[in-house]
């Protein structure tokens, strides 16, 4: 239990195990698919529990955001021709200022009202990637040439992982940033954020750009690894999924979307060969989730955190010694 309280420790075994993983699994490319698909969605969602955890806004339609950065790295790569290291970035900036598009609109909005228009939203990107044929390809999709610097499977993975790590540590900063604070108090009371100066509109816009930024920058690398880009790839059951991983995992918190993003991308590892039986853990999950644990599994490690074993044995000892002197 005192190895699990050691969070650098923790977080230091995690890296290395990141960075052996392909070894482990002998490089392996459907193991390495699993794991790449278990990074994205761990960006995706720390994305979401910004927007939804952090700052209050309800939002189901995060599949779009995914797949403007998957097309905007397919078309950059393919019919611009720009490099890895600039079609990125530029996705993340892509799809950001469709965040602010939608951000703006958005502000006025509230509860069930905005969960409406992003649900909108995500339902009109597959329509509209379906029907701009002459820029996304229609039915038939567009391929995403893998960078030059980056060919193998192998090499990418090393790219996913170092990204994957930046943006968690972006994000953590972000949230404990004086903008982070603001989220939270505008989620917790927008009255009370107004009073005190918060410009309530500015900070909500800023979230939505930011989810949405970190959104495309993990639909680009998804894009780059599979190699190729489809309406059907990201639809509303990936935004739902992705809003199962936040309230499973927990919200308003880092770790637990990590955690969230983790066990529903594995999930269909061991449960793919039962037709139905996905989507039927996942949906008893979230169930039994905000029945009995509403804050999420990352809950049960802080109570247990609560309880360590060693401050109990401190006032078992106390109270010992509260006896003997008695």
């Amino acid at each position: 239990m005192n190895f699990i309280y050691n969070k650098k420790l923790t977080l230091g075994l995690l890296v290395i195990f990141m960075l052996i993983y392909p070894l482990l699994v002998g490089k392996s490319n459907y193991f390495l698919t699993l794991f790449v698909i278990t990074c994205i969605y761990i960006i995706t969602s720390m994305s979401l529990n910004l927007l939804i955890g952090y700052g209050g806004q309800i939002s189901v339609g995060h599949a779009g955001f995914l797949s403007i950065g998957g097309y905007s790295v397919a078309i950059l790569s393919t019919k611009v021709g720009l490099p890895f290291f600039i079609i990125l970035p530029l996705a993340g900036v892509i799809t950001g200022l469709i965040g602010l598009l939608i951000g703006l609109p958005a502000v006025r909005l509230k509860g069930h009202f905005l969960a409406v228009a992003t649900l909108g939203f995500g339902l009109s990107i597959p329509q509209i990637a379906l029907n701009w044929s002459s820029l996304t390809g229609g039915y038939s999709g567009i391929a995403v040439a893998k960078p030059s610097l980056f060919s193998s499977n192998f090499q990418m993975f090393y790219v996913v992982v170092a990204i994957t790590i930046l943006i968690t540590w972006l994000m953590y900063n972000i949230v404990k940033s004086r903008l982070g604070r603001a989220f939270i108090a505008i989620r917790d009371s927008e009255v009370a954020s107004q009073s005190i100066g918060i410009n309530i509109s500015f900070y909500k816009t800023v979230m939505f750009v930011i989810s949405a930024f970190f959104t495309g920058i993990a639909g680009g690398l998804y894009g780059y690894w599979v190699g190729f880009i489809s309406p059907n790839d990201f639809t509303m059951v990936t935004s739902f999924l992705v809003l199962a991983m936040i309230v499973v995992g927990g919200l308003a918190s880092i770790p637990g979307a990590v955690v969230g993003a983790i066990l529903f991308s594995v999930l269909p590892h061991f449960t793919d060969s039962y037709v139905g039986i996905t989507n039927m853990v996942i949906g008893v999950a979230v169930v039994a989730i905000i029945l009995f644990k509403p804050e999420g599994i990352v809950a049960i490690f802080e109570s247990l955190k609560r309880k360590k074993p060693s401050d109990k044995a401190e006032v078992v000892q106390r109270g010992e010694e509260s006896n003997v002197n008695v």
